[in-house]
């Protein structure tokens, strides 16, 4: 039986079974009907100018049936007809407006029809403009749950809002912090902290002030400077420090700053200082530490941290200019 959940129209408190198996078979068979070669929903369309939903806003439905589908993968039971019929041959993920079929009724979703250069994969026919209205109808009337639903999440979205939901929710699963390197590991902090200190042997300090010296003396490690990450307990929480060398524009600088290993509502209740300076001077960053889903990249072009030009960081190593040697100080607190 497929994983359809109907409410009875009596309003019974129990499902009516054979209702339920009844209305899902049809359901299924004339959708399979309609997008079939020659079915007259399916119809070509001009590529530059496709007809496309909003999927990424929720609309109430006052007067449409929904149909709710039963967890599993993609949150659909994977027995479902619905859900094989969303799902892309190709990339194997649900396909959002445009769906795109071939003339044997073959579907495929829009990133997809590019990279196999609009050859269908599965009859290798030429997949023309043909756009399958009858699927991305269907689709509209279903409503899923979260994929992260395992990890907490327990909310149930219209199919054409779970996409937005999930890139947001705060259940989804947090990235590899290290900026080493294209760390492809995700999951949650505990995870994460035991990954860093075992798999990039990251150093794990105690307390929320730390005092780090930077030193580089070959002139091109100076120019291309990157120091490994490290990660401060602190309140019970962790903070990943970073400090390397990036262009800004033309213009060679050293750039750190924090990153907060949790939810961007928690971090910002904290805030944190950096200090760097020598000979009488002093350079000094006040500001609040980014969830690391906010990436290490996204966070460093942002210019969201303490930003030294290089010449005043040399000026700060003192010597004859050619090694970096700087003192970044700093401390975290809690804000009332």
């Amino acid at each position: 039986m497929v994983g359809f959940s109907w409410e009875c129209t009596g309003g019974c408190s129990t499902l009516c079974i054979v209702d339920l198996y009844h209305t899902a078979y049809k359901s299924t068979k004339i959708l399979l009907d309609l997008m079939a070669p020659g079915g007259g929903v399916c119809k070509d369309v001009i590529e530059s100018h496709p007809k496309t939903l909003k999927y990424d806003v929720a609309t109430t439905k006052t007067d449409k049936s929904v149909t709710r589908i039963a967890t599993g993968k993609h949150g659909m039971q994977s027995t479902n007809g619905v859900h094989e019929l969303l799902e892309c041959p190709v990339c194997t993920t649900l396909m959002y407006p445009p769906i795109h079929q071939c003339p044997n009724g073959h579907t495929l979703c829009s990133n997809c029809k590019l990279r196999v250069h609009n050859c269908c994969p599965t009859c290798r026919l030429e997949m023309g403009n043909i756009r399958c209205l009858a699927l991305e109808k269907v689709a509209e009337s279903l409503e899923l749950p979260c994929r992260h639903q395992v990890l907490g999440c327990h909310d149930i979205f219209p199919y054409y809002s779970k996409l937005k939901h999930e890139q947001n929710c705060r259940f989804r699963p947090y990235n590899c912090p290290y900026a080493g390197s294209e760390c492809s590991i995700t999951g949650d902090i505990p995870f994460l902290v035991t990954h860093l200190k075992d798999d990039h042997n990251v150093d794990m300090h105690d307390g929320c002030t730390f005092n780090h010296r930077y030193v580089k003396s070959n002139p091109h490690e100076v120019e291309n400077a990157t120091w490994m990450l490290t990660v401060f307990n602190c309140y019970g929480r962790q903070f990943c420090l970073h400090f390397e060398a990036f262009q800004l524009g033309m213009a060679p600088v050293y750039i750190s700053f924090l990153r907060f290993m949790g939810e961007d509502t928690e971090a910002k209740k904290f805030s944190y200082s950096l200090e760097v300076g020598g000979y009488g001077r002093k350079f000094t960053w006040q500001g609040v530490p980014r969830s690391i889903h906010d990436s290490h990249r996204k966070v460093r072009d942002s210019q969201d941290g303490l930003v030294i030009p290089r010449n005043l960081a040399l000026f700060f190593s003192g010597g004859d200019r050619q090694e970096l040697k700087l003192r970044v100080s700093g401390r975290i607190w809690k804000e009332q």
